[in-house]
């Protein structure tokens, strides 16, 4: 079983290596998150480091799970920073390892992402993801609310075109 809990920006910086990692390895099994195959450690570490000042400031926050002290896992909550959207926020980097798939981590991390946004007065939460993926299956599963799909928005690792599917939660 994994635990679930938030990092603060000072832990964050330590466990970069191991934040890194699990980005690199999304990547490499074909989730798409923003970076294209052949993401590096040094690119991934680049990556979680432009996530620190938010989380030190308390916009963000960083949710791990870890198996036996190991990071299996990890979402990023997102608060709105509109001053007419002190009720929203935004789910991002949602990943689970490859060797911990289909084992409930994704759920738990999600369940705690939404009671972190509700305990923030977060009301409302959006998220988008591959059209098609396993997280679109999960989001589906866990009560959010397809809004609809954009063709082509981004790319998959490989570079092929992939349609976004759009999704928010009320979970206030």
């Amino acid at each position: 079983m994994s635990a679930i809990r938030s990092l603060d920006a000072a832990e964050a910086t330590i466990r970069l290596p191991a934040l890194a990692e699990l980005l690199v390895d999304a990547v490499a099994h074909g989730a798409s998150v923003n970076f294209l195959a052949g993401l590096t450690a040094a690119e991934a570490g680049a990556f979680w480091r432009t996530q620190l000042p938010g989380i030190a400031e308390g916009t963000r926050r960083l949710l791990v799970a870890e198996v036996a002290g190991r990071l299996v896992g990890c979402v990023v909550l997102t608060f709105a920073p509109q001053p007419n959207a002190p009720h929203r926020g935004e789910i991002t980097k949602m990943l689970v390892h490859s060797a911990q798939r289909r084992r409930g981590i994704g759920r738990a991390l999600l369940g705690a992402a939404e009671a972190a946004a509700r305990a923030a007065g977060r009301t409302l939460l959006l998220l988008d993801t591959e059209a098609g993926s396993t997280g679109e299956a999960l989001y589906r599963a866990c009560g959010w609310c397809w809004v609809g799909a954009i063709p082509g928005f981004a790319l998959r690792p490989d570079g092929t075109p992939a349609a976004t599917s759009v999704f928010y939660k009320v979970v206030g």
